[in-house]
C-alpha cells in the first residue's frame, strides 16, 4: 500500500521502551482475565460501506494500542478507515478532505446512552501533524462515550468538528447515525478510533475485547468475530 495508513499516535505517546515492560504484572493479569472474554453488548460495525483495519487484534503485532494497558482502556482498540483501490485518498493528501474517511457517516455500535462527548475541537489542519493545542485532555479529539448499561462502554474518537448529532443523555440504537469521521485530537490522519472499556470515565479503566456481530471479513461472513489488522470489513 503506497501510504502507511492511519495508525493512531495515542499509543506512541505512552508506549514503553521494552517488551517486558509492556505488560508488567498488572498487564499480564489483565490479559489472563479477558483471554476468554465474551462481549455482552450486541455490537455491529459502526460505519457504512467497507473499511480497512489498520490497527486491531489481541496480539502486540496487530494491536498497536497494546502499549497502553491498564488505566487507559485502549488495550483492544481499533483504528479503521476507508481504503479504495489501494489508497485512502485522492489528491496529494495535504487536506483532510482528500481522504475518503473524512466526513464518512459513523453509527452507534450498540444500544445505549450517551454519557459524554466533545464536539468542538478543530480537526488537525494538516493530516499527519497534530495541532499544537492538543494535550492529554484532548487526545481523543471530538469523541462520544456510550454506556451500554451492562458494564461495557463504547468510545469512538476523532470525529469531525461539529459533526456529532447526539447529545449527552440521549438514548441511541444500534446503527443510528451519531456523527462524521474526522481528524481531531492526537490523530495521524482521518480515521475512527474505537474501543470497548469497563469504565464510564474518559480513557480510563480496562479495555475489553469487542466482538462484532454479522459482518464480513475480506468477504467472508462472520456471525461473531474480532477483526484484525489488514482486513477489509463491512456490515452484512
Amino acid at each position: 500500500m503506497k501510504h502507511t495508513y492511519i495508525i493512531s499516535a495515542i499509543a506512541i505517546l505512552l508506549c514503553t521502551a521494552c517488551t517486558d515492560a509492556l505488560l508488567g504484572e498488572q498487564g499480564t493479569f489483565d490479559e489472563e482475565l479477558y483471554l476468554n472474554y465474551q462481549t455482552k453488548t450486541d455490537l455491529e460495525l459502526p460505519f457504512e460501506e467497507t473499511w480497512y483495519v489498520s490497527v486491531g487484534g489481541r496480539t502486540h503485532l496487530t494491536g498497536g494500542h497494546h502499549f497502553i494497558t491498564r488505566g487507559a482502556g485502549q488495550r483492544y482498540a481499533y483504528d479503521m478507515g476507508i481504503v479504495r483501490d489501494r489508497t485512502d485518498r485522492t489528491g496529494d493528501g495535504t487536506r483532510n478532505e482528500d481522504y475518503f474517511t473524512f466526513g464518512a457517516r459513523l453509527n452507534a455500535p450498540g444500544d445505549g446512552k450517551i454519557i459524554a462527548l466533545e464536539n468542538n475541537i478543530n480537526d488537525n489542519y494538516i493530516p499527519g501533524k497534530v495541532n499544537s493545542d492538543i494535550d492529554d485532555k484532548t487526545i481523543a479529539g471530538n469523541y462520544i462515550l456510550i454506556d451500554h448499561l451492562n458494564g461495557e462502554y463504547s468510545m469512538l474518537a476523532h470525529f469531525k468538528k461539529g459533526s456529532i448529532i447526539v447529545a449527552v443523555g440521549d438514548i441511541v440504537s444500534k446503527g443510528q447515525e451519531i456523527g462524521k469521521a474526522g481528524n481531531s485530537g492526537n490523530s495521524s490522519g482521518p480515521h475512527l478510533h474505537y474501543h470497548l472499556q469497563n469504565s464510564p470515565n474518559y480513557l480510563d479503566g480496562l479495555g475489553l475485547p469487542a466482538q462484532f456481530q454479522n459482518y464480513y471479513e475480506d468477504d467472508i461472513f462472520k456471525n461473531t468475530g474480532e477483526p484484525v489488522r489488514g482486513q477489509f470489513i463491512r456490515k452484512e
